[in-house]
C-alpha cells in the first residue's frame, strides 16, 4: 500500500467549497419558491377556467313546480318588469305596439354577432342578459354591443339557479358578471334577469326572496310575455308565431343568442322583424320601456317636469354592492328622473344624444377599482382560454411521447436482453490484464472500508488509487487501516487540496498504471466479478467507455424502494435502450469504465457541469468511441436516506444533465460516427429526461381536476390504467434484471409522492439554467449501511 500527497494535502478543506455551498443553498430556496408558484398558477389558471365552463362550482339544479303563496298577487299579475322604488315591489308593462326584444345566455363567438348584425341592419336595438363568464370570455362582442347602441343586463355569472344558492353565492355571481361587465365594456348595469325564468307567475317562494334581495340592491329584474322557445329548434315559422304578442299588446320577447345551435334563430330574426314593424310595432331596450312609460305619465298627470316615481326606477335603481362600478361611487338614479340631463338620465353610454342615453339608461359608467379589478379579470381569463387549451395540446403531446417511450423502451430492451444474453455473444478475447480502480472520496468514513473489503474479493487483477478530495473526516486513515487489516498491497491512497470529484478522478487517472481505469464512488460496493465483468467489452478496439449496472443497496425504507423501481426501470431500461441505439448519455458515477487514453484524449472529467459523468460520456461519443452497456457488472450503492437529501442529489444530476447537453449542443450538427450522438441521443434525453418530465406534472394536474369536477370514475380509469402499463413495464425490468417483484407493491404511492417531487426537482433545475444559477459538487451524508453485495437480491 502506498501513500502521497500533493504539495498543498496537509492543508484543510477550503472555505471556499463551504462559500460555495452557501451560495447554493441562499439562492436554491427562491428557485424552489418559483417552481412551487408556477405550479400554483397552473392549478389557479385552470380552476379558472373550469369556473368559465361551469366545471368547478357548477349546479344543475332548476327549481320546478313550487308554490308561490308568499308572492304578492299584483306582481304575480303584473308586467314583465319588477322593480322595488321605495322598498316596494312595482311592476311595469310593456305599451302597446312595443316591443323589447330580448335575448338570454350571450354572448356567443358564433351566433351573438349576426344577430348584432341583423339588429344593425334593421335598425333595431336589443337587450342582451348575459352570462358573466362567456363575458369575460368574448370581451370585444359586448365591447361592440355597447358600442351600437344596444343594453345589456346580468344572467349571473354562472348560469346557476339563484333560489338555490346562498346570499354569499348571489352576491358572488352578480359582483363577478358587473366585474366582467367592467372589463368588457366599461360599464356596470342594474338590470338582471333570472336564468331559467320566464313569466312573473313564475315565481315561487324560493326565488321571491332572491329577487327581493337584488330589489335592495337596486336591480331591475326582467321577465318576459312572449316565449320564441327558439331553444327547442321548432322551425322557424312557430318561432315568428310564439314570438308575435295577441292583439297589437305590448311584449318582452324572449330570444336566444347562445347555450345551443341557433341557426333557426338567425333565419326567424329577420322576418320577425320585418313582420312586426308592417304591423305597425317598434322596437326598444328594457330602458326605452321604463322612458316611454315615465313620459306617458307625466303627460298623464299635466306635470311634465315633475320626478317620476314608483315605476321610474325600474332601469336604474340604487347601486350598491350588488352594482358596483356607480358612476362617482354614487347611488343610481331613475332613468329621466331629476338627476338625470333632460330624459336621458345620467348613466347612458354607448352613444351620443339622448335617444342612445334613453336606451341605455340602465348603464352605468364603471370606475375606479371596479375598473381595473374588471380590466384584472379580463386579461386572466384570457390566460386562462390561451393557456388550458395549448396545456391541453401539450398533454397530448406528452401521453403520446410517454406511451412511445414505453413501447421503444420494452421492445428494445427485449432486444438487447436477447443479443446480449445468446450463448454465442462474446466481445472478442476475454479481457485478462490488470485494471486501475479509482475511489473519489470525500469525508467517506462510513463507506470507505466497505467499499474495500468488496475490491478486497474482485475476480479480476486491479490497483486501487484513493483519491482524498480533502477530507476532515480521516478518510485517509481509515482507508489505510482498512488496506491494511484486509492485508491489500495494492491500495494507493492520494491526499489532494479539496478542488471537487472531477478533479479527484482526473488525478487518479493521471496516476494510473493500466490502460483502462474503472470509476466508482466512494459508497458504493463491487460484487467479485463486477470489474471482470465491466472491462470485457474493451476486447472490442471501439469501445471507449462501458456503463455498468448500478443497484440500490439500500433499498428496505420507503425512499429507498422508490430510488430501486426508478433504477431497474428508469435506468436500466434506458441504457438497454440507448446501448442498442449506439447513444448512451450517461455512465453512472456509481460504476464505469474508460480507455484511460480515450479520457486523456477528450480532455478528462471537465469542471464545467455538476454532472461529469454525463458531459464526458457525450464527450467520449464526440470523439468517435462507442459507449457500451453491461449488465452484469454490478455494483451497489447507497441512495439518499432523505427526501432533502434526494432533492439535493436528484437537482445536481437534473441540473448537470442540462449543463452537459447545452455544451455538447454542437454536436447536433457534428458528422459522420462522431455526430450520432447529436441525430439520435440528444433529441431522445431533452425529449425523454427534460421535455417529458417538466410537462408530465400536466398529466397528473388534469387527473386531480377531472376527479375532482368533471368525472370521477373516468379520470380514475385512466390514471389506472396508465400506471397499470407503468407497471407492465417495471415488471418486464425487474424480469430482466432478475429482482424480486414484491418492490412493485410501492409502485403506485411512488406514482403519487416520489414522482411529484422529481417533477419539481426538474422543474427547479429548468428555473435555475434559466436564471443562469451555479452549484457546486454536494456531499450526502452517508451510513454506510451497504456493505458487500452477499445476500442482497
Amino acid at each position: 500500500m502506498t501513500t502521497t500527497s500533493s504539495s498543498r494535502g496537509r492543508r484543510r478543506a477550503p472555505t471556499r467549497m463551504s462559500r460555495a455551498a452557501g451560495r447554493a443553498a441562499a439562492l436554491q430556496k427562491p428557485r424552489v419558491i418559483l417552481a412551487l408558484l408556477l405550479l400554483l398558477a397552473l392549478t389557479s389558471v385552470m380552476l379558472l377556467d373550469g369556473y368559465l365552463r361551469a366545471e368547478v362550482g357548477g349546479d344543475q339544479r332548476v327549481r320546478t313546480g313550487a308554490s308561490a303563496s308568499k308572492v304578492p298577487e299584483k306582481v304575480l299579475d303584473g308586467g314583465p318588469i319588477l322593480t322595488f322604488q321605495g322598498g316596494q315591489a312595482t311592476t311595469v308593462s310593456v305599451p302597446d305596439k312595443t316591443i323589447a326584444l330580448t335575448f338570454d345566455d350571450g354572448p356567443n363567438p358564433t351566433w351573438t354577432p349576426q344577430v348584432l348584425e341583423i339588429l344593425r341592419k334593421y335598425d333595431v336595438p336589443g337587450t342582451f342578459f348575459l352570462v358573466g363568464s362567456m363575458v369575460s370570455r368574448y370581451p370585444g362582442i359586448v365591447r361592440d354591443m355597447v358600442e351600437e347602441g344596444n343594453e345589456v343586463g346580468i344572467h349571473t355569472f354562472t348560469h346557476v339557479d339563484l333560489s338555490y344558492q346562498s346570499d354569499a353565492r348571489v352576491d358572488r355571481e352578480m359582483e363577478q358578471t358587473q366585474l366582467a361587465l367592467a372589463g368588457a365594456a366599461g360599464i356596470t348595469t342594474t338590470l338582471f334577469r333570472a336564468p331559467y325564468s320566464s313569466e312573473t307567475d313564475a315565481i315561487d317562494n324560493y326565488s321571491w326572496p332572491v329577487y327581493e334581495k337584488l330589489g335592495e340592491d337596486g336591480y331591475t329584474s326582467v321577465f318576459v310575455d312572449t316565449d320564441s322557445d327558439d331553444w327547442k329548434k321548432p322551425g322557424v315559422s312557430k318561432i315568428i308565431k310564439w314570438a308575435t304578442p295577441e292583439d297589437g299588446k305590448g311584449a318582452s320577447v324572449l330570444f336566444h343568442d347562445a347555450g345551443g345551435e341557433r341557426s333557426q334563430t338567425i333565419r326567424a330574426l329577420p322576418a320577425y322583424i320585418k313582420k312586426m314593424k308592417a304591423a305597425g310595432y317598434t322596437f326598444t331596450t328594457i330602458s326605452g320601456v321604463v322612458q316611454e312609460q315615465n313620459a306617458a305619465a307625466r303627460q298623464a298627470s299635466g306635470t311634465a317636469g315633475q320626478q317620476a316615481a314608483g315605476t321610474a326606477g325600474a332601469a336604474a335603481g340604487t347601486a350598491t354592492a350588488g352594482a358596483p362600478g356607480t358612476a362617482g361611487g354614487q347611488p343610481g338614479t331613475v332613468p329621466g328622473g331629476g338627476s338625470g340631463t333632460g330624459d336621458g338620465g345620467n348613466g347612458g353610454t354607448g352613444g351620443a344624444g339622448g335617444t342612445a342615453d334613453r336606451l341605455q339608461a340602465a348603464h352605468r359608467e364603471a370606475t375606479g377599482v371596479t375598473l381595473y379589478e374588471g380590466k384584472a379579470l379580463i386579461a386572466a381569463v384570457a390566460l386562462a382560454e390561451w393557456t388550458v387549451p395549448t396545456l391541453s395540446v401539450g398533454l397530448m403531446i406528452v401521453g403520446v411521447a410517454v406511451m412511445g417511450r414505453f413501447g421503444m423502451m420494452l421492445i428494445l430492451a427485449r432486444r438487447h436482453y436477447r443479443k446480449r444474453n445468446r450463448r454465442r455473444f462474446s466481445w472478442g478475447p476475454t479481457v485478462t490484464r490488470p485494471v486501475s480502480v479509482i475511489v473519489p472520496a470525500y469525508n467517506e468514513k462510513e463507506c470507505i472500508a466497505n467499499t474495500l473489503k468488496s475490491l478486497a474479493k474482485s475476480t479480476h487483477p486491479i490497483e486501487i488509487i484513493i483519491v482524498d478530495d480533502g477530507s476532515d473526516d480521516n478518510t485517509s486513515e481509515i482507508s489505510r487501516e482498512a488496506a491494511r487489516a484486509l492485508g491489500m498491497t495494492n491500495v494507493r491512497v492520494i491526499r489532494q487540496e479539496n478542488a471537487g470529484k472531477p478533479a479527484a478522478l482526473n488525478n487518479g487517472v493521471r496516476s494510473a498504471s493500466y490502460d483502462i481505469v474503472v470509476m466508482m464512488d466512494g459508497d458504493t460496493v463491487f460484487e467479485p466479478d463486477a470489474v471482470h465483468h465491466l472491462v470485457q467489452p474493451f476486447a472490442d478496439p471501439n469501445v471507449g467507455a462501458v456503463a455498468g449496472n448500478a443497484k440500490v443497496g439500500n433499498r428496505d425504507t420507503v425512499i429507498g424502494a422508490w430510488q430501486h423501481i426508478e433504477y431497474v426501470m428508469g435506468f436500466n431500461l434506458d441504457r438497454r435502450m440507448y446501448d442498442l441505439l449506439r447513444c448512451m448519455p450517461t455512465i453512472p458515477g456509481a460504476i464505469g469504465a474508460f480507455r484511460r487514453d480515450a479520457v486523456l484524449e477528450v480532455g478528462g472529467m471537465s469542471e464545467d457541469t455538476l454532472a461529469e459523468d454525463t458531459d464526458i460520456t457525450i464527450a467520449m461519443h464526440r470523439a468517435g468511441w462507442q459507449v457500451v452497456y453491461q449488465e452484469h457488472a454490478k455494483a451497489w450503492t447507497e441512495a439518499p436516506g432523505s427526501l432533502k437529501q434526494l432533492w439535493s442529489q436528484r437537482y445536481r444530476w437534473s441540473y448537470g444533465t442540462m449543463q452537459a447537453l447545452w455544451k455538447h449542443r454542437k454536436s447536433l450538427t457534428d458528422k459522420g460516427p462522431s455526430g450520432r450522438f447529436g441525430r439520435v441521443g440528444m433529441p431522445l434525453v431533452v425529449l425523454f429526461q427534460i421535455i417529458t418530465p417538466v410537462f408530465a406534472p400536466l398529466i397528473d394536474v388534469f387527473t386531480v381536476y377531472s376527479m375532482i369536477f368533471v368525472d370521477f370514475q373516468a379520470a380514475l380509469l385512466a390514471w389506472l390504467a396508465v400506471l397499470g402499463v407503468q407497471l407492465g413495464c417495471a415488471a418486464y425490468a425487474f424480469r430482466l434484471d432478475r429482482e424480486k417483484y414484491r418492490y412493485l407493491l410501492m409502485m403506485p404511492l411512488q406514482q403519487l409522492a416520489y414522482r411529484q417531487m422529481m417533477y419539481l426537482v426538474l422543474i427547479h433545475s429548468c428555473i435555475t439554467a434559466l436564471t443562469g444559477g451555479r452549484l457546486r459538487w454536494q456531499k450526502l451524508k452517508r451510513t454506510g449501511e451497504v456493505g458487500t453485495p452477499a445476500g442482497v437480491s
